[in-house]
């Protein structure tokens, strides 16, 4: 690929993919981002110094912005990460996802087709998804596979649900040379801290409450996010147009497990005696319509295309606290007022 565009290259999978494309000197790289609340130029900043990775500020809803990006730069490849994508947030107000998810997601695939229209050979549009979109598990049920039907749960999953019928349909009605992905739960270095594991790590340095919602045995599929940048740049590479690919850790374990493992962890790193984080979980009510099980089948990828995870949680994660330690001023930049202002909207009082 000659020229990318990775839209919501700031945020946390975003900038650890644009790190990866442009160690392999992918070509020309241009990120787009609005750099809202959980996207940070500082994520990227040494790329955009070095003149590796072109900066845009800008919100992908602005059709006249995007289809200008088309025509100057020539776009062969454009990997979709941008998508507001907290559940708990998407509960507290649902227009935001609505807006940036869906409406987004069609100026973005609607400028490619346009572009593209009398040469799609060697492009790609890589539309990365979730396995939200499919609902829950029961405890028996086999994991989720490419043709499971979609059964969203939450307004977040919704508007992600939607996103991939767009691209689906460009594909189909108008040759859309685009591909789908469906990942499991990341984590990793550059983690917006609202998520879990670094509200967790963070919260345990700090000696501050870890609040776990319900019985914490939510079961998740967890998956590196330098696993995940690898096997979408194999997707970007020897994908087939029109597939959909699930990227899953091969790893799954409770809120509660993953929990209890930071707190060992952090104190392994900070050299505390055992057990002194873990007094500090505390469960509370639990979120509105929250899933039970995910579970992700990705063999179709590992068999088409030969990507195998790597990394393992429960060997990663002493390096992910150490990363969280080393990089604390960095999330303090980030846990601004409105960030407190959310946590304690979000955590007092359940």
């Amino acid at each position: 690929m000659k020229s990318w565009l990775i839209t919501g290259g700031c945020g946390f999978i975003g900038s650890n993919f644009v790190r990866m494309a442009a160690e392999m000197e992918a070509g020309r790289i241009v990120v787009l981002d609005s750099l809202t609340y959980a996207g940070s130029l500082s994520n990227i900043a040494e790329l955009t110094t070095r003149g590796r990775v072109e900066f845009c500020k800008g919100d992908i809803c602005d059709g006249a912005l995007v289809n200008d990006l088309f025509g100057v730069h020539g776009f062969d490849c454009v990997v979709h990460f941008a998508a507001e994508s907290h559940v708990d947030r998407s509960i507290l107000g649902e227009r935001p996802f609505l807006r940036t998810n869906i409406e987004g997601t069609y100026v973005l695939v609607d400028a490619a087709r346009r572009a593209w229209r009398n040469d799609p050979h060697e492009k790609r549009f890589i539309h990365i998804s979730t396995d939200e979109v499919f609902g829950d598990l029961g405890p028996d049920d086999p994991p989720f596979a490419e043709g499971t039907p979609y059964r969203p749960s939450s307004p977040y999953a919704a508007s992600k649900a939607s996103a991939d019928h767009l691209v689906r349909a460009w594909q189909r009605t108008f040759g859309l040379p685009a591909i789908i992905t469906n990942c499991g739960n990341n984590y990793g270095p550059w983690q917006f801290p609202e998520k879990l594991i670094p509200l967790m790590i963070l919260n345990a340095i700090e000696g501050r409450e870890l609040p776990v919602y319900g019985d914490g045995k939510q079961m998740r599929d967890w998956l590196h996010v330098a696993d995940h940048c690898r096997a979408i740049m194999t997707v970007v590479n020897r994908g087939e147009i029109g597939a959909t690919y699930l990227i899953g850790g091969d790893d799954a374990r409770t809120n509660l497990d993953v929990v209890h493992r930071i707190c060992w962890a952090v104190d392994a790193e900070l050299d505390r005696a055992p057990g002194t984080s873990a007094k500090l979980v505390r469960h509370v009510a639990d979120r509105p319509g929250h899933d039970r099980r995910y579970s992700l089948d990705a063999a179709h990828l590992k068999t088409s295309l030969g990507w195998r995870p790597v990394e393992n949680f429960e060997t990663a994660l002493p390096a992910i606290v150490r990363w969280y330690v080393e990089h604390k001023n960095w999330a303090n930049e980030l846990r601004t007022g409105a960030y407190r202002q959310y946590y304690e909207r979000q955590y007092a009082g359940r």
